[in-house]
């Protein structure tokens, strides 16, 4: 994820976030997949989507703890 799209998710909504997560694990779904098959050129493509859904997870996270402080 680049830098730009990072700063990015902190603009999205709730439901924009929710479906970036879903999109996300979706294709961890697939890349693992592909790796159990050899099919996966690029193993370090696992570890980067692991830490995107980590970041939109952790962005969805504050934005709950904002709205619950307000």
């Amino acid at each position: 994820m680049k830098t730009k799209d990072k700063k990015d998710l902190h603009a999205k909504t709730m439901g924009e976030l929710a479906s970036l997560v879903k999109e996300l694990r979706s294709e961890m779904v697939t890349i693992r997949l592909d790796k159990l098959r050899n099919k996966l050129k690029n193993t370090s493509s696992t570890f980067r989507k692991r830490k995107d859904l980590a970041r939109a997870l952790t962005v969805m996270r504050e934005k709950e703890l904002l709205e619950e402080k307000k």
